[in-house]
């Protein structure tokens, strides 16, 4: 069952004044959730004495930090993993079982929402929960294939729990109990079965296909979705690691999706796929949001992890440039293939306005230059959404159509509203990402890495090269060099505390 909220509480004379200021979450029906008012946007008021400046701060972020409790507390309430007789980690689904309007892969964005939203706030109510769902769905093979999933097992499906387990590492989420699989090995994991030969094929030149099993729909689409994450864990396994056999993944997956025309050559639009039966030239030129701002996280992840090459620079500069063309109009979070007609999304779509928070909140840690471009983007978005959230008998339930200012009930869209909510929980606390460190790495970080990973479904061949000594000792003179520096124009490129 879901339980109340639990924030560590603020020191007593910030609690008094926040009350004073009426920055608490007040209980009426119309603006709920607040975000800092504009006198408390700090970056507002950099000409202030440092104390000053301290309270302004912690005024900004506490009234961030209890819209994100209430938020995670509601979005709690449409998970049922954590009750008796429930199956943990997933959301009730999925729909082609008439259980629900979930896929399971959405149970794993989900947990991935909530370490994230840990790691911006502290606040720890919900560890155990996300602890127990994520290691439930590993499988047998601990590498996020379950037999009972395996009708809808895509290689996007995998992914997003991987990139789940890669975000617990980088955040440094709780370890799992030592006998469990960990945060690192699971992300390895993933990654090396969809390295495995028997996931590539010749058609289209490459690329992994949209489904795992050759009988289920789609085994013959080859998507950027499929390929996004495949290339978004290579990058953020490389930064973490230091092994260039991730890295070297991540540019050819790249290039392939730039060779097939899945991104436009001209306007950096991101496409969805095509089919091999036409060497994927059919091109679907439907446009997710998702897609674009994925391959834009893991283009920031190896820019970073070339020290800022210009090859990378560019590709985070147009792929930038074309979501906020795109998929921002008005600075407001905007699904083009769906939003325009009401009813027309599918649950899926309705959640990919989170993820677009959170990857591009990271971004800007790990490629800076494109802090300022960015967060005000997020910030003005994150004000649309949180403006709509009226809906309910507790007045706070939110939609998924932010642009309009007000609430839609999730039903016309035919769904119960878990995607819609979780997108302004990781809007609002992504507002955070200012004063959260970089993700960790391998010196940095507590999660394990472990080569072997995967080998159980993978078989006997070995996609990877083992990291040598050379590359070990590299990544341990370039972070010390880092870390014992207090300026540098490098500076940024250091991943961990």
């Amino acid at each position: 069952m879901a339980t109340t909220p639990a924030l560590k509480s603020p020191s007593r004379w910030l609690t008094a004044l926040l009350a004073t200021t009426s920055c608490l979450l007040p209980g009426a029906r119309a603006t709920v959730y607040k975000l800092g008012t504009k006198g408390t946007d700090p970056t507002q008021h950099m000409s202030r004495e440092s104390d000053e400046l301290m309270l302004i701060v912690l005024l900004f972020a506490a009234e961030i930090k209890e819209s994100a409790a209430t938020l995670a507390y509601d979005l709690m309430l449409y998970y049922k993993g954590n009750q008796s007789g429930e199956i943990p980690g997933i959301l009730p689904g999925p729909p082609t079982e008439h259980k629900g309007d979930y896929y399971w892969w959405e149970g794993g964005a989900m947990m991935g929402t909530y370490v994230d939203y840990w790691f911006l706030t502290g606040d720890e109510s919900y560890n155990k929960v996300v602890t127990e769902g994520m290691i439930h769905q590993v499988g047998p093979n601990e590498d996020y294939m379950p037999p009972n999933h395996t009708a809808s097992l895509g290689n996007d499906d995998q992914g997003f729990w991987g990139m789940s387990a890669m975000l617990a590492a980088e955040n440094k989420f709780p370890n799992p109990p030592e006998d469990q699989p960990q945060w690192l090995a699971l992300a390895q994991a993933v990654f090396h079965t969809q390295a495995a030969p028997e996931r590539h094929d010749n058609t289209c030149n490459g690329g992994l296909r949209w489904q795992v099993p050759p009988m289920n729909a789609g085994y013959n689409y080859k998507n950027t979705i499929a390929n996004g994450c495949f290339f978004d864990l290579g990058a953020r396994l490389a930064a973490y690691t230091f092994n260039q056999s991730y890295a070297d993944w991540a540019d050819k997956t790249f290039q392939w999706l730039w060779d097939v025309g899945y991104i436009d050559h001209k306007d950096w639009r991101v496409y969805d796929g095509g089919h091999v039966e036409h060497n994927c030239t059919d091109i679907n030129k439907a446009q997710f949001s998702y897609n674009a701002a994925l391959l834009l996280h893991g283009s920031a992840f190896m820019y970073n992890y070339t020290n800022g090459s210009e090859i990378w620079k560019t590709r985070v500069d147009k792929l930038w440039e074309g979501m906020h063309r795109d998929f921002f109009e008005d600075d407001i979070a905007y699904e083009i293939p769906c939003e325009g007609r009401k009813g027309a999304c599918t649950a899926d779509m309705l959640s990919f306005k989170g993820y677009v928070h959170r990857w591009l909140s990271v971004v800007t840690k790990v490629a800076p230059h494109t802090r300022d471009k960015i967060l005000p983007v997020l910030r003005t978005s994150t004000e649309a959404a949180v403006k709509q959230c009226t809906g309910g008998d507790t007045g706070r339930r939110c939609g998924f159509y932010w642009r309009e200012g007000v609430y839609v009930d999730p039903a016309v869209d035919k769904t119960s509203g878990a995607g819609e909510q979780m997108n302004v929980l990781a809007a609002v606390s992504s507002l955070l990402i200012d004063d959260a460190p970089p993700p960790a790495n391998n010196l940095t970080g507590l999660s394990k890495p472990n080569y072997d990973a995967g080998s159980k479904s993978r078989g006997p061949s070995e996609p990877l090269a083992p990291i040598t000594n050379g590359d070990r000792a590299g990544a341990a003179i370039l972070t010390i060099l880092i870390l014992g520096s207090a300026v540098g124009s490098w500076a940024w490129m250091s991943f961990g505390d």
